[in-house]
Parts: structure tokens; sequence; C-alpha cells
């Protein structure tokens, strides 16, 4: 070939569907595909109620609406009522692989990068129908259906790469159903697992806990899921902190609010004990657009183990933080796509840190303090009484209380281990099978004191 010919020639550089739906569901697990499509019936409950921002100070109604959830071995079906999908939105977006740069967000809405009901779909099964009925401004309903054939509509990776949209009979409420059906092999085992569906329906309960307690039901195979209730405790020498403050991300205003103080007293010691559960609810969580996106976390995201700030020890087990961020543009908030953590780069989230760090240090500094006076301080913790976050009342930093180092003899402290079966049986003797470790050990060492040693 002459090099006039050469420099006038392309290289083709063409994607394919097979690659390009392989990409997008490679790096994201089935648990985090069905909260996708929450997120996605949750946005239309947001866009029925007007678009509002979910601060925990808003008097939100969600209980009109309703998320069924059904994952079998064969099959996976979610269905709302929570508006529907216009078939201005089915056209133009809702179906695209990403959004358009100058495309217009929903308000306050969960999804940013246009992806989420896509790689779902496709990470879940290759029979899918897409039905949707929805109120048009003249009053009229309107219903529609997008049947999608994965292997067919792999075949050909000639643009466009649309899909059909088909009449369709109407649903009895205006919503969104995605039925699916030839599930890939990873939904079926996922699905037929009692332990997957377990694991999703305490997510469900977590992540979606403020939309679960503002009255929105979501059921996962005719099961209801209730939210975890978040409370903080207070007492006259216990108050969280709760502060709001406005940041922006150029031209888009982003609220920021945070909550945090003691959940429960500390642990009565710092050797890790196999039957606590209690500690995996501890540590901070990132609320953006009322999704927690990062649950208890103990680790260098939400600062701990950074400079200045120790790694988390088990000694501040009993402390909850929260952050939220709302944006009535959800490309403003700091997650990833996953909608599982956050994304670190956010100066949202850097200029965030700092207040974050005041009140995790509030309450390292009060678990070393409260070790002089252990007594005292377990006295005034049993008197806090747990409060739900929204009933928190605004309060510029933590109180906690002071204590004056007490003289105290010195302890030896003592570790051996024995095995559970033995430990359990003794546990039950001395009146409860389900005695923390430690207390075993503590009644099994009076018990041997008295018996040899007697009175002093």
């Amino acid at each position: 070939m002459a090099e006039t010919e050469i420099r006038k020639t392309k290289a083709i550089a063409n994607p394919t569907k097979t690659f390009f739906v392989r990409m997008i569901t490679r790096d994201i697990t089935l648990e985090d595909c069905i909260l996708d499509l929450i997120d996605n019936s949750i946005d239309g409950a947001w866009s029925s109620e007007g678009s509002r921002p979910m601060g925990l100070a808003e008097e939100v109604d969600l209980s009109k609406y309703r998320i069924d959830i059904e994952a079998l071995e064969d099959s996976f079906c979610i269905v709302d009522n929570c508006g529907g999908m216009t078939l201005n939105a089915a056209i133009n977006h809702a179906f695209s692989f990403g959004r358009q740069a100058l495309e217009e967000h929903e308000d306050y809405s969960i999804g940013v990068y246009g992806i989420g009901m896509k790689r779902a779909i496709f990470k879940i099964g290759g029979e899918i129908n897409i039905r949707s009925t929805y109120l048009e401004r003249n009053g009229t309903r309107q219903s529609f259906v997008v049947p999608i054939n994965v292997t067919e509509w792999l075949k050909n990776d000639v643009p466009p790469w649309d899909f059909d949209l088909e009449e369709s009979d109407p649903l009895p409420s205006n919503g969104v159903e995605i039925t699916i059906s030839e599930l890939t092999d990873g939904a079926k085992a996922a699905f037929a697992s009692p332990a997957f569906l377990q694991n999703l329906r305490r997510t469900i309960s977590r992540d979606y806990s403020l939309h679960l307690n503002r009255g929105l039901r979501i059921y996962l195979n005719n099961i209801a899921i209730a939210g975890w209730t978040i409370e903080l405790r207070q007492s006259k020498e216990f108050a969280p902190v709760r502060i709001a403050y406005e940041d922006f991300t150029g031209p888009d205003r982003v609220q920021v609010e945070v909550i945090g103080g003691m959940a429960a007293p500390p642990p009565e010691s710092s050797e890790p004990d196999e039957e606590d559960e209690g500690d995996k609810r501890f540590g901070w969580y990132v609320v953006c657009n009322g999704r927690i996106v990062l649950a208890a976390d103990k680790a260098t995201v939400s600062g701990w183990g950074t400079e200045n700030w120790p790694q988390w020890h088990r000694q501040y087990s009993g402390f909850i933080g929260i952050i939220l961020f709302t944006s009535a543009n959800a490309g403003a908030l700091p997650m990833t796509t996953t909608k599982r953590s956050v994304d670190q780069s956010s100066e949202i989230y850097r200029r965030a840190r700092p207040k974050m760090r005041e009140v995790s240090r509030a309450w390292i500094d009060y678990t070393n303090m409260r070790k002089q006076a252990i007594d005292e301080a377990k006295v005034v913790e049993a008197a806090a009484i747990a409060v739900p976050i929204y009933q928190v009342v605004p309060r510029a930093a933590v109180s906690l209380p002071t204590f004056v180092a007490q003289p105290k003899e010195r302890v030896a402290n003592v570790h051996y281990s024995v095995p559970v079966a033995r430990l359990k049986r003794l546990a039950q003797e001395f009146g409860s099978i389900n005695l923390p470790y430690r207390e075993v050990g503590l009644k099994s060492f009076d018990y041997a004191f008295d018996d040899l040693v007697g009175d002093e």
C-alpha cells in the first residue's frame, strides 16, 4: 500500500456489544445490581413526591410506595408502584449506556451514570421484559414494554444499539415491572442460597434504613424488610454532635450533615469476642441522597489509620458517626459508581474529613480517659437513653463526661484458650449459655478464689 493511502486509512475502533456488556457487569456484585434496581424505584418515588431532598429534618412520608422483589432459582422480578418510567424517558435516556453530557439530571436522585439498570439486568439473566405504566400530563395512563433477548441482541454490533418498545397492558398501579428469566449461573446459585437472600435482606435493611423509616415498604420473596433504627445515646453527660452546613462542587450545592456520638457503652474488654455481633454496627456511615453507601467503616476511607488518627481498635466500639450528603445533582455526591463506597478524591468529602476527625477524636479521648475511672463511667453510661437520630438536636460538638483518675490496685490480665463447647457448658452452669466469654472467665476466677482462698 502506498504511503498516501496509509495516511488516509483508519483503524477500526468500534466497540462490540459483548465487550461492553462484559465490562459493565464484571466488577459489580449481584447484590449491588439488585440495589441499583431498588435505587431506580426509589428515584421514581422521590420524583412522584416532587424531588425533595432526603435530609433527616425532612418530614417525608413514603408509606404509599412499595417495592416487591422476587428472587427465585429460575426467575427474578422487581415491581413497584413508584410512578413509572415515561415513554419519553425510555426513548431518550433510560436505555442509553451512559448519560449525555447536557442531559438534565433527576433532582435528588441516587442514580448518576445511567448504567445501573442495564448492567443489572445483563448481570441477572438473558430473557428480560421491562414494563412501565405511567400517568401522562393530560391524566391518561400509558403503558409500554421493552422486551430484550440478550443472546439475539448481542449478535449484531452495528449501531445503533437500540431496543424495541412495544405496547403493553397496564400494570395494576403506575410503576415499573422488570421480569428476568434464563438466569445466569451466578444468579441461579445466589437465588437458591438462603445465605445470599438473608444477607441481601440485611443490606437492604441497613442501606435503605432512612427510606424504610419514612414508610417505604420493601418486600423480598413476600417477606417485609424492616429498616434498621439508628440511635445515639443521650443524657446530662452525653450528647451527640449534630451540625449542618453547605458546600459546593462547581455550581452544585451540597448539603452536609454530621451526626455522631455514643450508640452503646464501650466493651468490657478490648479482647476480641467471637460472640459479639454488635461491633459490626459501629464506625462511620456515609449517606448520599438518603442511601447509605458506606456502612460501619473502620478503615482509612473514613480516616481511621491516617495521619493523627489511630487505627480502629475494639476499645472504640460503641461509636457511630454519620455524615449525610444531599444534592439535587447526584453527580456532585462523593460516591463510587457501585454506590457501595466513597470517592475519596471528591473535594466535598476531603473538606468534610476534618469535621469527622473531630467527632472521632472526642470518642477516642473519652475511651482512653474512662479506663482511669471505669466504675464511675459505667454508671453514667447506663443512665444514657437511646434516641433515634431524627430526634437529635443540633449541637456544635459532641458532649462526653470527664472523670478524675481513681487510684486503683495493680491488676493482672489473664488470657487463656479453652474449647468453646466446654466454655458453653460452664456458662450454662453460671446461669446462661450466652454469657460473654470474659464474664465466664471472671466468674470462674471468683469461684476458684472463694473456694481456695476465701475472704481476705
